[in-house]
């Protein structure tokens, strides 16, 4: 048998199941990926404010 040229045409079902899919991804992007993003960030903060923060003298 052939094999037909190009990528097979993609039923309803099957459209409807990636585009399901791709939702689930964008999902979990803003519930882990952007919360970590976040962490990192605000843990840089913290270290230049720490580090650069004027020393208290005692005289």
């Amino acid at each position: 048998m052939r094999q037909l040229k190009g990528k097979p045409k993609e039923s309803s079902r099957e459209k409807k199941l990636r585009k399901k899919e791709f939702q689930e991804l964008k999902r979990k992007v803003f519930t882990i990926a952007l919360p970590t993003i976040a962490a990192v960030f605000l843990f840089i903060v913290a270290y230049v404010y720490i580090k650069t923060r004027p020393k208290g003298y005692v005289d």
